[in-house]
């Protein structure tokens, strides 16, 4: 077996590009921007997305289940944000988050991002809810 060669992590400028393109993944979840959330998904059957109810397969899924939801209490605070970047066309963005309607729970949530020619997109997702192991309630 060939070891596989450490890539080159938090390049300035894919990582300037992965931290712009999850803030926009941001402002379209809490806006609930469809079309901007279903633009900054790639586009393919392999696209995944846990989440905190829901598993699904594949962009048409992705975009179907978007369409579908309620935009009500989508607003959230973020902590602990970390945007890792591997080379200059892979990344990982993982954050914890808070909503006032979900008081003593916390959310985590990790994105797989891939650049393509259209630009950062968001390849597998896993969003879950837990209870707040520190206790402390929006």
């Amino acid at each position: 077996m060939t070891a596989i060669d450490t890539p080159e992590i938090d390049l300035a400028e894919p990582k300037a590009e992965l931290e712009a393109a999850f803030r926009r993944y941001e402002a379209a979840l809490v806006g609930n921007d469809v079309a901007a959330l279903d633009a900054l998904f790639l586009d393919a059957p392999t696209t995944i997305r846990y989440g905190a109810t829901e598993n699904l397969y594949g962009y048409e899924a992705i975009a179907s289940f978007r369409a579908g939801r309620s935009p009500a209490g989508l607003a959230r605070s973020l902590e602990k944000t970390v945007i890792t970047t591997f080379g200059r066309d892979f990344g990982i963005a993982s954050t914890l988050f808070r909503r006032a309607s979900a008081p003593g729970m916390i959310g985590r949530q990790m994105q797989s991002w891939v650049r393509t020619a259209e630009g950062w997109k968001v390849a597998a997702a896993h969003v879950s809810l837990i209870a707040d192991p520190d206790g402390a309630a929006s």
